[in-house]
């Protein structure tokens, strides 16, 4: 059972795996957009790496606001699991991510990466810690 876990971003999209048994999560990489919009070459790259990790289960990150709420960046991440929806026939679980993107930053602080550095590899670590949070789950 292969997971792919994203978190889905104005213009980036970090992207995480899990290993065939489902135990642990690893980063991918960070595919970038140049408009928020332009989506063909993601969703394509997305497909790709389905098909490179015999993919079965999408977990998105889930913006919702502290309080519980659903803003715009929520509804753009419903939107944009729609468009996985078809594109890939998969299922597409939509996973909170609150704090996510603040626990990868305070990660790659503590492990001495430069603030520079940091902003190419921070989506693809929430990916995983969203990705991680969702796998911690479902062994529960």
């Amino acid at each position: 059972m292969r997971i792919l876990g994203l978190d889905y971003g104005s213009k980036t999209v970090g992207v995480a795996v899990c290993d065939p048994l489902g135990i642990t999560a690893q980063g991918v990489e960070t595919i970038v957009r140049k408009e928020e919009n332009k989506l063909r070459k993601t969703l394509a790259r997305i497909e790709a790496l389905i098909a490179e990790y015999e993919i079965e289960t999408i977990v998105l990150g889930y913006p919702k606001n502290m309080d519980d709420s659903i803003g715009e960046r929520a509804r753009k991440t419903e939107e944009f699991r729609d468009m996985l929806i078809r594109r890939t026939g998969l299922p597409v679980v939509l996973w909170d991510e609150r704090l996510t993107t603040i626990e990868a930053n305070d990660i790659l602080i503590e492990s001495g990466v430069r603030r520079e550095d940091r902003k190419k590899v921070i989506d693809k670590i929430a990916a995983m810690l969203i990705l991680r949070s969702y796998l911690d789950s479902i062994r529960e």
